[in-house]
């Protein structure tokens, strides 16, 4: 890959990953924006263990992962996941907890966030000695850009610079103005990160903020979702944003949306899906109900957590549905 579309694929991701970044181009007059970060679901399927541990194999594995082990014999996939237990038990002490299961199913559930970040690496870890400085991204992302003054594409790629610096140092714990992988990691899909949180919000409120005096009103609010474009008539949608503004979103009503107003709107804390899986998973394996889970309790509950097509099978002659 040239160094050229390099630059303009990593612009065009940073400016509309998950709609936190200005806009790469104008919204249709009817099409909504969504800068809402929600919380994922931890699969698609129907959370009915009478039924099926199918929702369990997707929040444990992750869906993709899930199918591999719907191909795998039951001593496979216990093999496979006395493996995996070994990684979620981070401290080492021969127990799985509930903190450690939770973080493992955030983890399965963010590998797309991973996988991202894994396939960009290489590129900008320039000296390739598992890290990534500052210096190294500005000047894969902005070294040619910078050169001129005057951009056709209209972009302002030292505000962008700018920008990018500033979040950079956030995402960087020990201010050494060098990542990590993790660090890293944060920087690109800050959402993600508790940490990162108050980067997002300043970054929404500037793109939203036109009059840049702090607050989002109203019409700012609605200007970053919808362009009336000449038309007179509002969309239906529009008219029920203005009426969340003035009831949910203005909490104080004082008419215009402070930064922890637009925290509670962009990140809400929702309930918490990964803390409920968890939960729910040490609960049905953890038979001397110590609290915490072996290597051995969890493998005997194999199926509960990554299952087989063999294992699905026996399933179904226990229970009689497939005849």
């Amino acid at each position: 890959m040239k160094k050229t579309d390099l630059i303009i694929m990593d612009l065009r991701q940073f400016l509309t990953c998950l709609s936190l970044c200005t806009a790469f181009a104008l919204s249709k007059p009817t099409e909504k924006k969504d800068r809402v970060h929600h919380e994922p679901q931890l699969s698609d399927k129907v959370h009915n263990d009478a039924q099926s541990f199918d929702y369990d194999h997707d929040a444990f594995l992750g869906a993709e992962e899930a199918k591999t082990f719907d191909q795998l014999t039951p001593e496979e996939s216990k093999e496979r996941l006395g493996m995996i237990v070994d990684k979620i038990d981070a401290d080492k002490d021969g127990f799985v907890t509930e903190g450690e299961l939770k973080s493992w199913i955030k983890h399965a559930q963010k590998k797309y966030i991973y996988d991202n970040v894994e396939n960009q690496w290489q590129e900008f870890d320039l000296n390739q000695d598992g890290l990534i400085s500052w210096d190294e991204y500005r000047n894969v992302t902005y070294g040619t850009y910078l050169d001129d003054p005057d951009p056709d594409d209209g972009f302002n790629y030292k505000q962008m610079m700018v920008r990018d610096e500033r979040r950079f140092k956030m995402a960087d714990k020990d201010g050494d103005l060098i990542a990590t992988k993790e660090e890293f990691t944060a920087f690109l899909h800050p959402e993600e990160y508790d940490y990162m949180k108050d980067i997002v919000v300043q970054e929404t409120m500037e793109d939203i903020d036109k009059n840049a005096d702090g607050f989002i009103d109203l019409e700012e609010y609605i200007g970053d979702m919808y362009s009336h474009d000449g038309n007179a008539d509002e969309p239906e949608w529009v008219k029920t944003e203005r009426e969340q503004f003035v009831e949910f979103r203005d909490k104080n009503r004082d008419g215009k949306m402070d930064k922890e107003e637009t925290k509670d709107w962009i990140l809400p804390s929702d309930y918490d899906h990964a803390e409920a899986e968890a939960r729910h998973l040490v609960y049905e394996s953890d038979q001397n109900k110590d609290g915490k889970l072996t290597k051995e309790e969890i493998v005997d509950k194999y199926d509960l957590f990554v299952g087989s097509q063999a294992t699905d099978f026996g399933e179904a002659l226990v229970r009689h549905d497939e005849f």
